[in-house]
């Protein structure tokens, strides 16, 4: 084992550009681009569709919301565990994409039924609580520590290429069929599914698994995935990642709120997300190499900073327009300088044997969290009102962003050779 400072940033020197970080990285971008041009344009219209068509309240969103990131958090887990014990972590990623491809179909058939609206959307988040971990963990295994980050950020930049560009796809679907009308939705979902089986087909014909001929450093089992709940370091990530989870309130609930601020066409809906995506496109490899340079937990807190200034934007007073423009640039900033940040943290603390595993680990204490945070904002919107919810949001935000300063400051201790 080696101890070494969780912030401090890599040592070494290591090339720089697009060879360095090697074209599975890149791969593994286009296949997430695509996804997410397939996932974006649903997740966009979600909000309009479950409140304005549907005429959901704010407490069922939130647990419609909280369906959609954390109720498959324990698959999250197997998937993890199953890609490091079989040692085929390309496999078990695209099931989870080939589920969300399917998902797509199922909300062509699950029409208005709460129930079934509900299993379509478990289903989607299922394939993608299979997929993250092992993608993640491909990306950590494919190019060296010092380039972790600028390795996330490209990778993050071409996903958010596919969200960027996806709600602009949407947007000309419901133009193009006619707004808010279910046989705009249909064709919606139906192209969604098509552009997500192209990017399981290039993930199947392009990316390349790091299955080594040499046998594992110690033997895959339930019980050494349990022992990485015995580093210290490991622990105190799960913990953070569970508070910044608590933090975060979903997209939804932050379009909705800035929607109610001003007379915005419902087929305009769409284009608060391609704000936010457009920010997080720009951002996130400068982002990504800013952490290598500075350190990846500096980075981090910046960005859960954003989310807090998200918040304080929506409780003001100030003029609708400057709100909107101000609070997609800050949460696009956010997702820029947290999602593969916090990845590019943890990776570097997991066995290589074990890594997918604890990155799932990580990801499901995130998603549970974010199911609770989910939940409590739409029933405090139910019951207080959008202010004084987004006003506790706020406070929460600023206690988790200050406890995970403590938490991942000090040593780390990571186990590579034993369980």
């Amino acid at each position: 084992m080696y101890l070494s400072t969780i912030d401090r940033p890599p040592r070494g020197r290591a090339g720089r550009g697009l060879r360095a970080i090697g074209v599975n990285v890149v791969v593994l971008g286009a296949v997430s681009l695509l996804t997410d041009v397939s996932a974006e344009m649903v997740t966009a219209v979600l909000p309009l569709y479950f409140v304005l068509t549907l005429h959901l309240s704010p407490a069922a969103y939130g647990l419609m919301d909280g369906l959609h990131t954390g109720a498959t958090a324990l698959l999250r887990l197997a998937g993890g565990y199953v890609a490091d014990r079989l040692r085929r972590r390309k496999a078990v990623a695209a099931a989870g994409y080939g589920i969300s491809a399917l998902a797509k179909l199922g909300l062509l058939a699950a029409g208005a039924s709460m129930p079934a609206l509900g299993a379509v959307i478990v289903a989607d988040r299922a394939g993608k609580g299979l997929r993250t971990a092992p993608r993640d963990a491909l990306i950590t295994l494919s190019v060296p520590e010092p380039l972790l980050g600028r390795a996330f950020g490209i990778h993050r930049a071409m996903d958010s290429m596919g969200a960027f560009a996806g709600p602009l796809a949407a947007l000309g679907v419901l133009a193009a069929v006619g707004a808010a009308t279910p046989a705009a939705f249909d064709a919606l979902f139906l192209t969604s599914f098509c552009v997500a089986v192209a990017g399981l087909l290039v993930l199947a014909a392009f990316a390349r698994d790091r299955r080594d001929r040499r046998p594992a450093a110690f033997p895959v089992t339930l019980r050494a995935a349990g022992g990485l709940l015995r580093a210290a370091g490991v622990r105190r990530l799960l913990y953070a990642a569970g508070l910044l989870g608590l933090a975060t309130i979903g997209d939804g609930f932050v379009y909705l709120l800035l929607m109610a601020r001003q007379s915005m066409p419902t087929g305009w809906f769409p284009l608060l997300a391609v704000g936010t995506n457009l920010v997080y496109l720009l951002l996130a490899a400068p982002f990504g190499a800013l952490a290598d340079r500075y350190g990846r937990r500096t980075v981090l807190l910046a960005g859960y900073a954003a989310l807090l200034a998200v918040y304080l934007l929506l409780c003001s007073a100030l003029p609708a327009v400057l709100v909107t423009v101000a609070a997609l640039c800050c949460y696009g900033a956010f997702y820029a300088a947290t999602d593969g940040v916090l990845m590019a943290l943890a990776g570097p603390l997991l066995p290589t044997d074990l890594r997918t595993t604890g990155l799932a680990c990580v990801q499901t204490a995130q998603a549970l969290a974010y199911l609770a945070s989910s939940l409590a904002f739409g029933l405090a919107w139910t019951n207080w009102g959008s202010t004084a919810a987004t006003g506790a949001a706020a406070i929460a935000a600023a206690v988790a962003a200050t406890a995970t300063a403590a938490l991942l400051t000090g040593r780390r201790t990571t186990v590579e050779n034993a369980p």
